[in-house]
């Protein structure tokens, strides 16, 4: 009997370093990497969203990067779909694909599909929309808190969108979120899955956020920002809302000094740290490891 095909997935928080190390999986192993990552998905986005430089993908393929513009929708049913292509191309070409990123919703997508779910209400959107707009987004994380607060946990305060579709959920099935999402089951795709995980000790993480935060600061934020509001036209495009370039949209306008901007940025990478780990320890099954050393080391095992 013939053996499924071997697919490596590298999680954790942002600035774990996963990045660095699907590329030395890939190096390794004959890999491509496919991207899991909400951002990097934007053209354009490049040094907010950390997306490998130029010189890294000449030495490894990434898949799932630049693939439409920021003012284009692309929702995870569309990640899932693309993604199961590359992998399924790196695959027949006897290469090994490695997803590796920090998006959750997005590897669930690709590994279990999602939920039809209940169609979108137009009028209840139109009023939820209405009291985060005289309210503020607290508002709809404390209603999705009280209901399900598992999907609050994962969920952060500045994200709307998937606030409101929690909540549009529930009102329209009776039902949370976080129950929809329980009742999927792994589907059999062909493939045998390891997922490695980076947990690094919290104080090394937020080394590594700062250390980004600055570097990214430096290596032309701002001006990338700059760019995108001139091309686009406005600060409502949904990958500006993003963390880090929100604060840079801030500092563009004159409403926030840099300083203030960079302690923002950490302040709240660390928070989206935090709701990262508990989307993926209640939704993926993790091998977790605090050093990508010691990742590495079981990953190479595991492929024999």
């Amino acid at each position: 009997m013939v053996a499924a095909p071997p697919v490596v997935a590298v999680v954790g928080p942002t600035a774990s370093g996963k990045s660095a190390l699907a590329l030395a999986l890939a190096r390794e192993r004959d890999g491509e990497i496919v991207s899991c990552d909400s951002l990097q998905v934007y053209r354009g986005l490049d040094v907010g969203s950390a997306k490998a430089t130029a010189e890294e993908r000449r030495a490894v393929a990434h898949h799932l990067l630049d693939v439409v513009d920021p003012d284009q929708d692309f929702s995870a049913a569309d990640y899932a779909r693309l993604a199961r292509a590359a992998v399924g191309d790196i695959t027949a070409r006897g290469r090994l694909p490695i997803v590796a990123g920090g998006t959750g919703l997005y590897l669930r997508a690709l590994r279990r599909g999602l939920f039809a779910g209940p169609s979108r209400d137009a009028d209840l959107r139109r009023r939820l929309e209405a009291v985060a707009e005289r309210r503020g987004n607290a508002c709809l994380h404390r209603l999705l808190a009280r209901v399900d607060p598992e999907a609050a946990a994962r969920i952060g305060t500045g994200d709307r969108p998937r606030l409101v579709r929690a909540l549009e959920v529930y009102r329209a099935s009776g039902r949370t979120l976080t129950a929809h999402h329980r009742e999927d089951a792994p589907a059999p795709d062909g493939y045998r899955w390891l997922v490695v995980g980076l947990d690094p000790p919290r104080d090394a993480l937020r080394a590594a956020v700062e250390a980004r935060t600055r570097a990214m600061l430096a290596g032309g934020l701002l001006d990338e920002t700059r760019a995108l509001l001139a091309r686009y036209g406005g600060a409502d495009l949904r990958p500006l809302r993003a963390i880090g370039y929100r604060q840079a949209v801030a500092v563009v306008r004159g409403t926030q000094t840099v300083d203030d901007a960079q302690r923002d940025i950490v302040k709240e990478t660390m928070r989206y740290a935090k709701r990262q780990m508990t989307w993926f320890r209640h939704q993926e099954d993790v091998r977790w490891f605090a050093q990508a050393a010691d990742a590495r080391a079981a990953a190479l095992a595991w492929l024999g």
